[in-house]
């Protein structure tokens, strides 16, 4: 992972660098810490200098992401015919909640959970139900099946419910009681990469509870050496799944916007029902973008990969001198890592603290919903001294 000085990082205008002052070090919004991939920058200037700067069009981006996945996760899921540009992830997670879901119909999420699924599935007029990891971060299925059911159940009383397993794949999306569950994966902030036992578990009581799963693949490039990420539409089951995927975390092209909508076989329908102005929203210059990392970024890739794993081992090492009291579990997936500070047993959220004694910017755990409180969410996608220096100065905030 190419290191970047302090100076050249704070030449930058996005968010991550321009919310708080010089004196702060920002580890919080999920921005990295790298220079733009070359093929990026080069199909990017080129675009601009022919004028090719007009709206998106064509199937570009669903082949070079179908290329990507056969070759990283050895899947031919992604084609033409079964996806869809979309303007993000976010924006295509509430297209798809919208396909198989209703006004005020029940959205299921994996508390702590990336923050804008509170925020995104609530202002489309559907209830956030959650259904907590379990201790270890990951999915806990007891819990879950005990909310399928539960919902279930509400939905028979109301007269809504249409029983396990009936007409799944097949619902109107006008308010008729379905049930859908958001899933992260890997997860945000947890950074547990599900693996293929997992996601066939999810399958099961998806088919068992008729329930639609929509999966926020957005951090699938990014996992740790020994990991292996398995898409969610791969496994057996999963026919109906609709996902969404996206260049943007794993080159770091947030502001180049663009993400792909992917449909299962049997999700195929579905999809083809989406609207199709909101094909418009992508950025064409993103889809450019994502094309050429998803096509060329694949050294630059392995170069990140192996940084972040470094910087993994180097947090646990930091922690274990500088914050011993906190726990943390490494997480494989993301570069973003959850910490547990509740033993330092501080007099207010330790993002506050953190931020006000330490000049360190992480992210509050209390908006990531349940299991969130005394946790902070750290990104580590920067360079090993910006990395040493916060901890460093966490440490002393609190010793």
């Amino acid at each position: 992972m190419t290191r970047l000085t302090l100076a050249e990082l704070r030449t930058r205008t996005s968010m991550k660098w321009r919310q708080y002052p010089d004196d702060v070090l920002p580890l919080w919004v999920a921005e990295m810490d790298v220079p733009t991939p070359e093929p990026v920058a080069e199909a990017l200037t080129a675009a601009v200098r022919r004028g090719d700067t007009g709206y998106p069009v064509g199937d570009a981006y669903a082949l070079a992401l179908g290329e990507f996945a056969r070759k990283r996760w050895g899947w031919d899921g992604v084609t033409p015919e079964r996806s869809a540009i979309v303007p993000d992830v976010m924006m295509g997670v509430v297209e798809m909640l919208k396909l198989v879901t209703g006004p005020g119909d029940p959205v299921v999420v994996n508390s702590p959970v990336y923050p804008p699924f509170y925020d995104f599935v609530g202002h489309m007029d559907r209830e956030v139900v959650e259904a907590p990891l379990g201790e270890d971060g990951r999915i806990d299925f007891d819990v879950l099946a005990a909310v399928f059911r539960e919902l279930i159940e509400r939905g028979r009383g109301r007269g809504r419910g249409r029983g396990r397993g009936e007409e799944q794949g097949r619902g109107r999306a006008d308010g008729g009681g379905r049930i859908a569950f958001l899933l992260c994966n890997p997860h945000n902030p947890t950074g547990a990469v599900h693996t293929v036992a997992e996601l066939e578990r999810v399958a099961e009581l998806a088919a068992e509870y008729g329930v639609r799963v929509v999966a926020d693949e957005i951090h699938a490039p990014l996992v740790a050496a020994g990991e292996r990420f398995t898409p969610y539409g791969s496994v057996a089951g999963a026919e109906n799944a609709l996902s969404l995927m996206s260049a943007s975390k794993g080159w770091n092209l947030a502001g180049l916007k663009a993400a792909l909508a992917v449909a299962g076989p049997a999700s195929a329908a579905d999809l083809a029902r989406m609207p199709e102005e909101v094909s418009h929203g992508p950025s064409h210059l993103g889809v450019i973008a994502h094309v050429a990392a998803l096509r060329e970024g694949g050294e630059w890739l392995d170069a990140l990969l192996a940084g972040l794993d470094a910087n993994r081992v180097l947090l646990g090492e930091l922690l274990a001198v500088h914050l011993p009291a906190v726990r943390w579990r490494s997480g494989a997936g993301t570069y973003l890592q959850w910490l547990d500070c509740r033993p330092l047993n501080l007099p207010e959220d330790p993002s506050k603290v953190f931020l006000e004694r330490a000049r360190v910017a992480v992210n509050s755990g209390v908006p990531f919903g349940t299991g969130g409180e005394g946790r902070v969410r750290i990104n580590i996608a920067t360079s090993p001294e910006i990395l040493t220096e916060a901890i460093q100065r966490m440490g002393a905030a609190v010793g």
